[in-house]
C-alpha cells in the first residue's frame, strides 16, 4: 500500500535541487504527478508554454506558474548551453544533448535529481496521487487526472480512507 512521505521531507523539496533540470523534473513528478519513465519520453513540441499545457502520453496536464516558471528556467539554460542542439527531447543532458541519434536522458540522470530530495522519483509520485485521493476520494477522479488503472486508483483511495473500506468477505 502507498505510504504517505511526512510533511518535513516534502517541505523546501526544490530548493534542495541544484540544477534547472532537476527542479524541473522533481516538479512535474511532485506537482503534477508525472511517471518518472514519462519524463524521458517528453518532447518539446509535447509543450505549450503559451497555453500552460503539456501532453503526457495520452493525457494533457495543465501547468501551475511555478512549473511553468521552471520549464522557462530550463529552456534558457538548455539554450545557453546547446544553442544547435536538434534533439527533440524537453530533458536533454550534456551526453544526449547534441548526439547524433537524438536520445532522451536515461533514467540515471532523473534519478540522480531525485537523490538531492533524499526521496525516490517514484516515493514522490506515488506520494502526490495519495495526497490527491485524500482530497477527493474519487477513484474515476484519479483514473483521469493521472491516468491510473481502475484497480490503481481504488487502492490510492482505499489507502485515503481506510474508514470507508467494508469488512473483508473472506474474514467475515
Amino acid at each position: 500500500m502507498p505510504r504517505a512521505i511526512p510533511s518535513d521531507k516534502i517541505t523546501g523539496l526544490l530548493g534542495r535541487v541544484p540544477s534547472a533540470l532537476g527542479k524541473l523534473c522533481v516538479a512535474l513528478v511532485a506537482i503534477h504527478a508525472v511517471r518518472p519513465l514519462a519524463l524521458r519520453t517528453l518532447l518539446i513540441s509535447d509543450l505549450d508554454r503559451a497555453n500552460g499545457k503539456l501532453k503526457v502520453g495520452t493525457r494533457v496536464i495543465y501547468l501551475d506558474e511555478l512549473t511553468l516558471h521552471l520549464v522557462a528556467d530550463w529552456l534558457r539554460e538548455r539554450h545557453r548551453w546547446w544553442p544547435l542542439s536538434a534533439n527533440p527531447h524537453l530533458l536533454v543532458t550534456r551526453r544526449t544533448a547534441m548526439h547524433a541519434d537524438r536520445p532522451p536522458i536515461n533514467k540515471f540522470a532523473v534519478q540522480y535529481y531525485f537523490r538531492f530530495t533524499g526521496l525516490t522519483a517514484q516515493r514522490i509520485w506515488s506520494d502526490r496521487i495519495l495526497d490527491e485521493a485524500r482530497q477527493t476520494g474519487d477513484p474515476v477522479h484519479l483514473m483521469r487526472v493521472f491516468g491510473l488503472s481502475a484497480a490503481a486508483a481504488v487502492k490510492y483511495v482505499q489507502t485515503a480512507h481506510p474508514e470507508r473500506r467494508g469488512p473483508d468477505p473472506i474474514r467475515a
